[in-house]
């Protein structure tokens, strides 16, 4: 791990997954020793999503810290997206993220995922390969097809061919999801990338606790103001819930 130059709030961290650079920014708060929400991205997207950046804010606004990063070929990190991506691909980058930020000397010992479509795929993979608190998801497939059939079926392939869906991104999450708890789901019922019979899935199979909110007419992006405004105070408290309840017993 290599940590560059730390300004007073946020700190850029580099540090290698299967032998990938990686980079990302720790947001801390004011205060020592803070649990950690670490962000895992969308198949296209990248560490600075408006959703992490203002999650990110949220979060240190109450004491806890954020750790937002670019998986391998995405962003400012290291690797052609085509060649390095893959759902193992980012469970290894979320999984190398997790030990370094549990490492750090300015972070506590409370660690929790953040998944938006595929991130939220990624943070259900690593469940059982670490100690995490809690988790809160948007839209994430527990199965390819979704993606594979969108990107065929409207011919949305981002340049990339389609042997990449087919091959890479071939996955099926659902046997694990028992051990998924203290899970918050958020899925929009017109969401037209992954179905919403995801989310009801994902529901029924993870243990307690666990919460599921629909949103009404939401699409995939989550893109209606009211349902990031409600996402952002419903997720901040999951979060709160989890990691800082204790501090105040």
């Amino acid at each position: 791990m290599r940590i560059r130059n730390q300004t007073k709030k946020i700190i850029p961290i580099s540090f290698l997954s299967q032998g990938l650079t990686l980079n990302g920014f720790l947001h801390l708060p004011d205060k020592e020793k803070p649990p950690v929400v670490i962000g895992s991205h969308g198949l296209f997207s990248s560490g600075n999503s408006p959703k992490q950046i203002a999650l990110a804010k949220k979060c240190t606004d109450i004491g806890m810290a954020y750790f937002r990063f670019d998986h391998r070929g995405c962003g400012k990190s290291e690797g052609n997206f085509q060649q390095v991506t893959s759902l193992a691909g980012r469970v290894s980058d979320l999984s190398t993220a997790v030990k370094v930020i549990h490492e750090h000397p300015e972070t506590g010992n409370k660690i929790a995922i953040f998944g938006s479509s595929l991130g939220g795929t990624t943070g259900l993979s690593l469940i059982d390969n670490h100690k995490i608190h809690a988790i809160v998801t948007i839209a994430a497939p527990l199965r390819s097809e979704p993606i594979f059939n969108a990107a065929k079926s409207t011919g949305d392939l981002r340049g990339l061919p389609l042997s990449f869906y087919e091959k890479q991104l071939r996955f099926d999450i659902t046997d694990n999801l028992s051990k998924v708890s203290n899970i918050l789901i958020f899925h929009g019922d017109s969401d037209q990338t992954v179905p919403v019979a995801d989310a009801y899935e994902l529901f029924s199979k993870a243990s307690e606790p666990k919460k599921l909110i629909i949103q009404k007419d939401g699409d995939h992006s989550m893109s209606k103001l009211l349902h990031q405004i409600h996402f952002m105070k419903t997720a901040s408290e999951w979060f709160k819930r989890w990691l800082l309840a204790s501090e105040s017993i």
